[in-house]
């Protein structure tokens, strides 16, 4: 890994990124948490490298999530009690404004939301504590109509797979690419926080897996918009009435390191609170520029298991996904109607729809797009009474521009009845395989590692796959534009 180590100088120590993880303070080292069982080898390695700053300031550098026409959340993991303050403007170095101070609680994910804020406008931010002072960042507010801009996606990085799935220098040069991208956020397709391989399961040691992701997500340096994913295990038949259980400690982990939005007057979702966790946060949508974002999530909406069962390893393994009955796999009544209306109800030029995978579950793109309510029709009817049309029909009906999903770690595009199927690459894979690339029967399938750049402007929407081992500057691995 020299050369990806000269590539990136100054990101790497001892094989793992620096992630603006102290206030300021001197690059930290790289440790495993004495506190934190390791993960089994879901994937034949060992658990990812802890970041730990070498100085207690934060546990991990700030993160952005939930933005806004005029609001931003910033969420810190302070390393020690103390009081913070974000303090920000809109030109580089200056910073004429400041959030109300507030008290934080060593090792407790704070959320400071600043509001007030000018729509379509880059402001520049930085966190302090006393005298101690964290690096500039920067974010924008909401987009205009007509405006350009770029988001980034990425998927299954599977930290927990070392060496065999995921590469720690090779998943800093691809954040530090995301980071050159400026885009306007990221948007992460699950399988990031996998928790069905720890050796011991309880709230520390998911705490653990969220922290350790957040504080490599850090270097992405834009808000983070997170989709469920099945190595999650965040899902509905995972619930046992208590407060003690893997659903829900891995939600709560989720919402307390990653600020995730919840209904309010800029974003639409989920409203039904689930006992001991309150709002989920895993459906929503808002409208950014001239684009329409929809988020979707069948595993907290199915009551049986949808992908692999938690403690049975991976579907078709021991989990048994091959033989299991599409229609058992669901968004949901309340997530469909709320997903009809809201695709029906935007004017947006542009709509882009997100879910770890077509039904949450199996292999391909539109070679499944045909099952159960995403889209067998024959069948709709008798088993899901009152749905006029399966998912697919839906999103071809309103206009949708592009379905992302993750779940199968190949670029794949993929169209059916005008509507682009979209799989994500896994972003660090230091093996360069195909991934699931033999469940796709058509497109284009294409190996490496990456993620995909996307930038909507006026004149229509590219779409481009940056792969991680490419040199700066090169042409990406591929490209296409529709209008």
């Amino acid at each position: 890994m020299a050369g990806y180590e000269r590539r990136i100088t100054g990101l790497i120590v001892a094989g793992a990124m620096v992630a603006g993880c102290a206030l300021g303070g001197p690059a930290p080292s790289v440790i495993h948490s004495p506190t934190t069982p390791a993960a089994t080898g879901g994937g034949g390695g060992t658990e990812a490298p802890t970041l730990a700053p070498a100085e207690a300031s934060l546990l991990a550098g700030d993160l952005l999530g939930r933005p806004t026409d005029t609001s931003i959340t910033v969420n810190a993991v302070p390393g020690a009690a103390m009081e913070v303050v974000v303090e920000y403007g809109t030109a580089r170095g200056t910073y004429p404004s400041r959030s109300d101070p507030q008290g934080a609680v060593a090792g407790v994910p704070l959320d400071i939301t600043i509001t007030g804020l000018l729509p379509d406008t880059r402001y520049y931010y930085r966190v302090r504590s006393g005298t101690t002072v964290g690096p500039e960042r920067t974010f924008v507010t909401q987009r205009v109509a007509g405006s350009t801009f770029v988001f980034d996606v990425q998927g299954d990085s599977h930290p927990e797979r070392v060496g065999k799935q995921w590469d720690a220098d090779l998943y800093a040069l691809g954040l530090q690419q995301i980071a050159s991208d400026a885009p306007d956020f990221l948007v992460m397709m699950g399988d990031d926080f996998s928790v069905d391989t720890l050796r011991q399961v309880d709230r520390p040691s998911v705490d653990a897996v969220y922290l350790r992701q957040r504080q490599w997500l850090t270097a992405a340096g834009t808000p983070i918009f997170l989709v469920n994913g099945n190595h999650e295990q965040a899902a509905l038949a995972n619930l046992d009435g208590s407060p003690d259980n893997v659903a829900v400690w891995a939600q709560t982990s989720r919402n307390a390191y990653f600020p995730q939005p919840a209904p309010d007057l800029f974003y639409t979702g989920d409203e039904t609170p689930v006992e001991h966790i309150g709002l989920l946060r895993d459906y929503f949508a808002f409208t950014w520029g001239d684009a329409l974002f929809v988020v979707i999530d069948p595993y907290w909406h199915s009551p049986g298991v949808v992908d692999n069962a938690f403690g049975e390893g991976h579907g078709g393994e021991a989990g048994g996904k091959g033989k299991k009955d599409p229609w058992s796999v669901t968004l949901g009544d309340e997530q469909y109607r709320w997903l009809e209306a809201t695709l029906a109800g935007s004017t947006a030029t542009h709509k882009f729809v997100f879910a770890h995978h077509v039904n949450g579950t199996g292999r391909g793109g539109v070679e499944i797009a045909g099952v159960g309510e995403w889209g067998d029709a024959a069948h709709l009817a008798e088993n899901r009474p009152g749905w006029d049309r399966t998912i697919q029909q839906l999103m071809a009906d309103t206009g949708v521009t592009v379905f992302f999903q993750g779940h199968d770690h190949v670029f794949a595009r993929q169209e059916l009845d005008g509507v682009i199927y979209q799989t994500v690459p896994s972003p660090a894979d230091p093996s360069d395989t195909m991934g699931q690339a033999g469940a796709y029967s058509e497109g284009t399938v294409l190996p490496g590692s990456g993620h995909l750049r996307v930038t909507v402007a006026p004149t229509g929407v590219t779409v481009e796959f940056i792969r991680v081992e490419q040199e700066p500057g090169s042409e990406p691995a591929y490209t296409y534009s529709l209008p």
